[in-house]
């Protein structure tokens, strides 16, 4: 069961957040934000959303201005930021703290609102850290990363090509206070091979399952 939290980022302009669970003053509240290709209706971020909900963590998720107008290409970084920062204030006004979460490039935008900016999360979730660019050979600079100062999770797929395990693992050992929780047979969004001794579903159900426990290992 979800609301809708309506959420205005600048005069004028506003978009949507759908919220799963009951906030309150003394719960966790995650912010999960989707990745550049499908907004929050997507079913991974319905399956994310509900099952954090399901285990005690009020969760919301909202589209990116460009998604909500129904465009395709991401907006500016600073429009991405201007958006994000506002429906983190909406669930910050409802819980006690704040985990940023992400989908791909969800995650890496929550990242630089807290590194870059400073907002005060209690913890950040990459689900798919998109280090290497579409088309692209060369990382992307993680800089922003090393001034985080909360616990940081990076789910990553074994197969992933946007975050390939050989420069993800030591980017993670690098940081003060950052997990690396592997999916094996996984790629960018985590989806397995027909071989693979597990469904999608189960895949991702256990992957919510370890956020939620690491959350409350880590943050409370």
């Amino acid at each position: 069961m979800t609301r809708d939290v309506p959420i205005q980022w600048a005069p004028n302009e506003n978009v949507v957040g759908r919220l799963a669970g009951e906030p309150s003053n003394a719960s966790i509240g995650v912010l999960l934000a989707h990745g550049a290709g499908a907004g929050q209706g997507h079913p991974f971020m319905e399956a994310v959303r509900d099952g954090l909900a399901a285990a005690g963590l009020p969760t919301m998720t909202f589209d990116y201005a460009y998604t909500a107008a129904g465009r395709k290409a991401p907006d500016r970084t600073a429009k991405l930021l201007a958006v994000h920062r506002a429906a983190a204030d909406a669930l910050a006004d409802m819980t006690a703290a704040v985990v940023l979460a992400g989908k791909s490039m969800g995650g890496r935008v929550g990242s630089h609102l807290v590194g870059d900016e400073g907002w005060p999360a209690a913890g950040v979730v990459f689900l798919g850290y998109p280090l290497v660019p579409m088309g692209k050979r060369e990382p992307r600079d993680t800089a922003h990363l090393t001034r985080i100062e909360v616990p940081q999770l990076f789910v990553a797929g074994s197969r992933d090509r946007l975050g390939p395990l050989p420069l993800i693992e030591p980017l993670v050992a690098a940081l003060a206070d950052a997990e690396l929780m592997v999916v094996d047979d996984g790629d960018h969004s985590l989806r397995v091979t027909k071989a693979a001794a597990r469904t999608d579903a189960e895949v991702l159900a256990g992957v919510v399952a370890a956020i939620a426990a690491w959350i409350r290992r880590r943050i409370g």
